[in-house]
């Protein structure tokens, strides 16, 4: 917990099929250990990642179509 001072909650929203919506400014950590920050007000990031900029979400997720479940 942050010691001196109150910190309020960030609201995550999730995007069935889509990114994870955060109000920002957010600062994030890949996977392989680097820092990507942003000071957007509202944040888009990759859950598929098929993004050119991953973990900030492009919008690449609607260019392809998943294969659906027949059975």
């Amino acid at each position: 917990m942050p010691t001196g001072e109150s910190r309020g909650y960030r609201r995550v929203r999730v995007v069935p099929g889509g990114p994870l919506l955060i109000e920002g400014p957010v600062e994030l950590q890949t996977p392989e250990g680097n820092t990507v920050r942003s000071d957007r007000f509202l944040v888009a990031v990759c859950t598929c990642r098929r993004s050119k900029c991953f973990p900030l979400c492009d919008t690449s997720h609607r260019k392809r179509v998943r294969a659906q479940d027949n059975g």
